[in-house]
């Protein structure tokens, strides 16, 4: 399902500009300068590559789909799903779970689940679906930075292709007449680095991080669910322990 807040957010950041820009009496075509771009998005590329690994840009460029999608299944669906099978699991036992199991979506919980189905001991399962959690988070915490970096980087590349772009002026101060637009190119360099940073390297590293906690979250539940049926506890003791364990998290969130 798509998030019409990210589109909505990029519509209006990057409209609103444009618009003012318009009211003021620019032109969209003072606005694209290819030279500008260049040294701006390219360099900002070059630092940001410099400061982190090939796998961080990847796993980047995974991330960055995340925030035009929202969450398949919310918290709620996630408690019905794991008290639906922990029922049946008391009903027919685990090993007679497989079936039911490979109609299951989330692959965190379907996982659990076959570690619960072979045997595999409770310490176990918590060590390897808690290392899962851990390594999902810091994969993407470390994504979230790499648009952070950029974000950071973006402003002052803009401004050193603005002295850049000035220092081309200075070369034709004997003409007046090509001083002026001269200068609104240089600084276009400006505006590409500050709004790149503002409208869309930061908002994302912020957006990124939001899905990871939204994610994390999901997967502890998942994790105290898959305990549960595991040790075969009563579907009421369990789902007031998963909803006490989602109000807490609301809590937490709200604060």
């Amino acid at each position: 399902m798509l998030d019409l807040a990210t589109f909505l957010g990029l519509l209006i950041g990057i409209g609103a500009i444009l618009a003012g820009n318009l009211i003021e009496g620019g032109t969209t075509g003072h606005l694209i300068q290819f030279a500008a771009a260049v040294i701006v998005f390219g360099g900002t590329f070059g630092a940001t590559l410099l400061g982190c690994s090939m796998q961080d840009m990847k796993n980047a460029f995974r991330a960055f789909f995340m925030i035009f999608k929202t969450r398949p299944d919310s918290a709620p669906e996630v408690i019905n799903e794991v008290l639906k099978i922990l029922a049946m699991a008391r009903k027919i036992g685990l090993v007679a779970l497989e079936p039911e199991v490979k109609k299951i979506n989330h692959p965190f919980l379907k996982k659990g689940l076959y570690l619960v189905i072979d045997g595999m001991s409770p310490v176990m399962i918590k060590d390897v679906l808690s290392q899962e959690i851990t390594t999902y988070e810091e994969t993407y915490k470390k994504a979230a930075k790499v648009f952070e970096s950029a974000g950071g980087y973006a402003p002052t590349i803009g401004i050193i292709g603005a002295v850049l772009g000035l220092i081309q002026v200075m070369k034709d101060v004997t003409d007046p007449s090509k001083i002026g637009g001269g200068i609104a190119v240089a600084f276009v360099a400006t505006i590409y680095g500050v709004g790149s940073s503002n409208l869309f390297f930061i908002p994302t590293a912020k957006k990124i991080m939001s899905r990871v906690r939204e994610e994390v979250f999901i997967m502890e539940l998942i994790l105290e669910g898959i305990m549960g049926i595991e040790s075969g506890v009563n579907p009421y003791f369990m789902r007031a322990r998963l909803n006490a364990f989602l109000s807490e998290h609301q809590k937490r969130e709200n604060n």
